[in-house]
């Protein structure tokens, strides 16, 4: 079946789905592809993964190449920037033939991606981003958010396949401008978990119960998404262990060199990232997307919720 590149007709049940990353993400996301119709083909340098693979629905291919090849459509779903960027430097971009599709899942940055994208243009592939929010739980439930970067015909041609995958998808702009959107969401998520982190320490050394302040901040005009939701996970000990710390600088990273390359001033952006800089250098590429409060923690001799001033912290 091919996929009309004029017009950006549907894409419909039926169509082979080559997925490349059979992870957390990349597992459930080919079953719920598969249990939609779509002959799905599954690719993973981890060949382990391969009775999961089966299991879910989907067909193994141990080759990357040969997964692409004869494919509508390419799904991308890499842990970060290195791995997508290898495997679509290397040799599967010449395996998709003219007129099928490359959708990319990975939160990416813009500036390592934009001669990819362009590269698969020229070979008449279709592009579309659409990075990921959300975790494995929502993967499977088929509720994640997508913040799509492309051109309007491939958005609508591709976009059954993305609810499949998600309940919340927006095409947010052209090309890169995806990837732009997803980086500056967890940059603020990030910059608000550190700053809502010292605060609450803060709080806590001055004698104020810490949930008790919580629901004041998070009632307040300082009020957040993290205030309301997420700070409860600390408070249990939960460091969101679904995304590797080593991941979230890199992501921070590529946040930085846009501001370099758009020139725009980033003094608060680069503490954010010293801050989990630092936490990785002490931690390690440990699975843990708030290990930077971990490391706060630490230095205050506190821990972060209610009844933990004066509890050392042990993150070892």
């Amino acid at each position: 079946m091919e996929l009309d590149d004029v017009d950006g007709r549907p894409l419909r049940p039926g169509a082979r789905v080559a997925v490349a990353g059979a992870g957390r993400m990349g597992l459930p996301i080919s079953r719920n592809l598969a249990a939609a119709g779509f002959d799905v083909v599954v690719t993973d340098v981890r060949h382990d993964v391969a009775g999961a693979v089966t299991a879910s629905g989907a067909r193994w291919e141990p080759d990357a190449g040969a997964a692409a090849a004869g494919a509508d459509v390419l799904v991308t779903v890499l842990p970060g920037i290195p791995e997508i960027r290898d495997l679509m430097s290397g040799p599967v971009l010449g395996h998709l033939r003219r007129g099928s599709a490359w959708l990319d899942l990975t939160s990416s940055s813009p500036l390592v991606m934009r001669p990819i994208q362009d590269d698969a243009r020229a070979r008449g592939v279709a592009v579309l981003e659409a990075p990921m929010g959300g975790g494995p739980d929502a993967a499977a439930a088929g509720a994640l958010r997508l913040f799509a970067g492309g051109d309007v015909a491939t958005f609508r041609r591709l976009r059954p396949l993305l609810e499949v995958i998600a309940d919340r998808v927006e095409l947010v702009g052209g090309p890169g401008q995806g990837y732009t959107a997803k980086l500056l969401v967890n940059l603020l998520w990030f910059g608000q978990a550190v700053a809502t982190a010292e605060a609450v320490l803060l709080g806590q050394a001055a004698g104020l119960d810490a949930e008790a302040l919580r629901a004041v901040l998070a009632d307040s005009a300082a009020g957040s998404e993290f205030l309301r939701h997420d700070l409860a996970r600390v408070f249990a000990g939960d460091y969101l262990p679904l995304f590797g710390l080593d991941r979230c600088v890199e992501e921070l990273e590529a946040v930085g060199e846009l501001f370099r390359d758009h020139g725009v001033p980033s003094e608060l952006s680069d503490v954010v990232t010293r801050a989990h800089q630092q936490a990785a250098a002490r931690f390690g590429p440990v699975d843990g997307e708030l290990m930077a409060i971990a490391l706060l923690e630490e230095r205050a001799g506190s821990l972060l919720r209610p009844g933990g001033a004066g509890q050392v912290p042990d993150h070892l």
